[in-house]
């Protein structure tokens, strides 16, 4: 192999290595940890432990999510629910719009954001319910 094959070869390669690293640090595995309440007096406890990456103005993120009753009207304890949540932050993470999969159901978010997520899940055959989170 001559001389210029192999540095078209070299560099050729190198570029490809520059793009995947470029690539790699563009998508980038994160997790977070989503806390919140939901209800018209706050009376569900909500958490949730996701991961997910970014890519360009996308950033996505899923995981197992728990509903626990706190509210005064529980007996024999508080009610637990398990589910999974789906999210998706804008670029700028002013605005979440996500997917809970609850008791066989599967609700929709869309909250803003002020300080904290503000918003209503939308479940099939139920009122709207307000919901507010907060990631860490």
């Amino acid at each position: 192999m001559s001389t210029a094959r192999l540095l078209s070869a070299a560099l050729l390669t190198l570029v490809t290595l520059v793009t995947l690293a470029t690539l790699a640090t563009q998508v980038q595995a994160q997790s977070l940890q989503v806390i919140g309440y939901s209800g018209r007096l706050g009376e569900w406890e909500l958490s949730a432990d996701v991961t997910g990456t970014t890519s360009g103005r996308v950033k996505a993120f899923s995981g197992p999510l728990t509903l626990r009753h706190v509210g005064i009207c529980t007996t024999d304890g508080s009610e637990q629910k398990t589910g999974e949540i789906r999210l998706q932050l804008s670029h700028s993470r002013s605005v979440m719009e996500a997917t809970l999969w609850l008791d066989g159901a599967e609700c929709r978010y869309s909250g803003r954001l002020a300080g904290r997520y503000t918003g209503s899940m939308d479940c099939p055959g139920r009122p709207a319910v307000p919901v507010t989170l907060w990631l860490k």
